[in-house]
């Protein structure tokens, strides 16, 4: 039907979910959340200004989104991790000057990701796509996608990506992990690493991750000095 988009074939898709009204009445709740100075826990480690929506009173909302969208899309998309899925980790993401800035490049713990732009007043911050996780393109550069409101973009977790630096504005998303037993009970699940095709693009190195990060871009201030020799990416012989 031309609804659904594909970000790089086979892998990545973009489609949109949400009207414009509708993201309005899901950022008033966050709003409302954020105003009333109540604790949060966050997301993930990657993400200081998130927050877990199961933990505000939306998990209904969120189950029903995975039920009427993710899993028929999953699917069909991508049925080895979306044939069957259960469980959800849901929250939002805000980038922002002063705040978290971008997302350095990493893989899911998820097996399969929907992420949905829900406000959007900003220049800059692409979502960078590079490759699966043990293939030997993983390092490599595939594309820059850029956010639209209300539209979304599916992906398997192990697919490496992260977003870039924002310079003006903010913008929030909402980020669905949905998980499938079946799939991380099959042989499918078990990462298997190859080695690397050539040496890694700048736009696809993690500080967090990579142990050669150093050697292919400068560290960004204060990372050095928390992430250097922490890394595990490329497996050792695998480079």
């Amino acid at each position: 039907s031309g609804v659904i988009s594909e970000v790089i074939p086979g892998l990545v898709f973009s489609l949109p979910v949400f009207t414009m009204d509708f993201c309005e009445l899901v950022m008033q709740e966050i709003r409302n959340f954020y105003a009333s100075k109540l604790p949060a826990r966050r997301p993930n480690s990657m993400n200081n200004y998130g927050i877990i929506l199961n933990e505000i009173g939306l998990e209904s909302f969120i189950f029903d989104i995975q039920d009427a969208i993710i899993q028929p899309l999953a699917a069909i998309l991508l049925p080895d991790e979306g044939s069957e899925l259960e469980s959800h980790h849901s929250f939002t993401i805000r980038y922002k000057g002063g705040e978290d800035t971008h997302l350095d490049v990493h893989t899911d713990d998820s097996d399969v990701t929907f992420n949905v732009n829900i406000f959007g007043n900003y220049s800059g911050a692409p979502l960078v796509f590079c490759g699966l996780v043990g293939e030997p393109d993983h390092r490599l550069f595939r594309t820059a996608y850029q956010h639209e409101l209300g539209y979304a973009v599916l992906h398997r977790g192990r697919h490496r990506h992260g977003a870039e630096d924002i310079t003006s504005g903010e913008r929030m998303n909402l980020v669905i992990w949905s998980y499938s037993h079946n799939f991380r009970s099959s042989s499918l699940s078990q990462k298997k690493h190859q080695k690397e095709a050539r040496p890694p693009d700048a736009r696809c190195v993690s500080y967090t991750h990579d142990r050669d990060f150093g050697k292919f871009r400068t560290w960004p201030k204060g990372k050095k000095e928390r992430f250097l020799g922490r890394g595990w990416c490329p497996p050792r012989g695998k480079e």
